[in-house]
């Protein structure tokens, strides 16, 4: 049989693959190269380092959310960003690590920045005016492409601390101990939480346009 030449696709392929599986700490190119049959040497002709193995994992995923928005239809301006934002998010649930990856990339793939014109076009063709639809996209932030950023990052045991200081922070305490949907890509980064943010933003929007 044939053995499948190596190439940059491959290579970041197989990362994804280890990430998903082992989480993004796993995916090294001793890892890559173990998992694909080859030197990890070999893999440098193609991703000249770690720092270039990243982004184009960054990439390979924005590949993929362009992918799935790009199928996401609906009947007006609303209903297509909420589906757009949605299928985005699909698209993190299947990568968990995906979050993460993006806001530690120093540099942004360029997918970024056509999905982000499709949605000022969007926006624009549904009645915004630049201006409103400029603001539009500092309140929608990273939820086009899936997740929203969370102030706090709670580690496990989180309820623990905060019980241990509840006399200092009881509203905190309060709100965390009658909140307990499960989180999926960080604290409080619920379904449940996206989708009030996001028909929250939208709504707002709405009025502003009008």
């Amino acid at each position: 049989m044939r053995k499948e030449p190596l190439s940059r696709e491959r290579v970041l392929a197989a990362a994804v693959t280890i990430a998903d599986t082992d989480g993004l700490a796993a995916v090294t190119m001793r890892r890559i190269g173990a998992d694909l049959g080859v030197e990890a040497m070999s893999l440098y002709h193609h991703l000249r380092g770690k720092d270039a193995l990243l982004d184009g994992v960054a990439e390979t995923l924005v590949a993929e959310v362009l992918d799935a928005v790009g199928r996401a239809g609906g009947a007006d301006w609303r209903a297509r960003l909420r589906g757009r934002f949605l299928a985005a998010r699909e698209v993190m649930l299947r990568h968990p690590w995906g979050p993460g990856l993006l806001n530690s990339r120093q540099s942004v793939p360029f997918g970024v920045y056509t999905y982000y014109d499709a949605i000022l076009g969007t926006l624009v063709e549904g009645g915004f005016t630049y201006r409103l639809a400029h603001r539009a996209l500092h309140a929608f932030g990273s939820m086009p492409l899936g997740f929203v950023q969370e102030v706090f990052n709670a580690q496990a045991g989180a309820d623990d601390d905060l019980s241990a200081v509840a006399d200092v922070l009881p509203h905190l305490t309060a709100m965390v101990a009658g909140e307990t949907h499960e989180a999926e890509l960080g604290w409080c980064d619920s379904r449940v939480e996206f989708e009030f943010t996001l028909d929250l933003v939208l709504d707002g929007l709405e009025r502003l346009r009008a």
